[in-house]
């Protein structure tokens, strides 16, 4: 099967009140362990590179190894998605570059910039035939090169403005969700009052959510167990995020769980096995942890198992 856009898996989704997983993706391992658990559950999956995911591993290796994985699965419908584009410039190189969907992230900006931005990028994506995803408010934390000190969150008459000016296929908002594992310092909320306002005034209309992770605790406690510093680590509850899925969101970014269940397999590897020094004695639990993470997102989180 060949790269698939998410026009029809967000329509499916939304109309079963599910989401796709958006995974973000950094090298090989990643990708493996992402689609084994896409076939397992036969989920949908969109694989998500960002502007560091491109510069460390590079645009072409990226889609040389999607191109391997859609040979081996070729029952999964797979997305590949620009995470957090920062500039025009990188969403058209990412769209020339075979890319499926694109986000422009123009969050940052003043109002009109943002709609000026985003547009700009839409009307290059859609005759290409490729999906645009846009973000109005600002999530806090950081992730990369996206960071925010506060939450602005997304007004719903203002999302409705944004999306008929601009055109953009999907929007992502904020209701409280955060990048980054630090999420929250008491207990989590998300504005489901405010979503489902924003859904009413968007009927049929796929959502987003960023900062999605929910930071299992039995994996900080994995990680720090073996000599890591992940304190105070805490994510938005999984329950939470499945009500969301019911509510509109279509798309939900999965990025820190990942990175912790790899991080906490290698860290237990290299302290159980101080003698080891191949790296395939260590990646292919790594590999392993990502794809029973990604396997318990989909099933949990999304729901979309059995959706493919």
């Amino acid at each position: 099967m060949p790269l698939v856009g998410p026009k029809e898996m967000f329509a499916n989704a939304y109309a079963g009140h599910y989401a796709i997983g958006a995974f973000n993706v950094n090298n090989m391992e990643i990708i493996q362990g992402i689609m084994e658990a896409a076939a397992q559950e036969k989920s949908p999956v969109i694989l998500q590179v960002s502007a560091g995911a491109r510069k460390y591993a590079g645009q072409g290796y990226i889609m040389k190894l999607v191109e391997a994985a859609l040979g081996c699965y070729p029952d999964v419908p797979v997305c590949v998605h620009l995470d957090h584009g920062p500039s025009f410039e990188m969403c058209r190189d990412c769209i020339d570059g075979g890319f499926t969907s694109v986000m422009i992230d123009g969050s940052h900006l003043p109002y009109e910039e943002n709609v000026a931005l985003t547009k700009q990028v839409v009307d290059y994506a859609h005759p290409k035939n490729v999906w645009v995803e846009a973000e109005l408010g600002k999530l806090a934390g950081v992730e990369e090169h996206v960071q925010s000190k506060e939450h602005v969150y997304t007004d719903p008459d203002q999302a409705v403005d944004f999306v008929k000016r601009t055109g953009c296929d999907s929007l992502a908002i904020a209701i409280g969700t955060s990048h980054g594992a630090y999420k929250f310092k008491g207990d989590a909320q998300l504005d489901f009052p405010r979503l489902e306002t924003i859904s009413n005034k968007l009927p049929n209309y796929p959502l987003v959510l960023h900062g999605a992770s929910s930071v299992p605790q039995e994996f900080v406690e994995l990680c720090n167990k073996y000599g890591g510093q992940v304190g105070g680590a805490k994510g938005v509850p999984e329950d939470m995020l499945r009500k969301a899925a019911s509510m509109g969101v279509c798309k939900i970014n999965v990025d820190t769980d990942i990175r912790l269940a790899l991080t906490a397999s290698i860290r237990q590897y290299f302290t159980e096995h101080p003698e080891q020094f191949d790296p395939r004695s260590y990646l292919k639990p790594a590999r392993e942890a990502v794809k029973n993470m990604v396997a318990r997102k989909i099933r949990d989180v999304m729901g979309s198992s059995g959706k493919a």
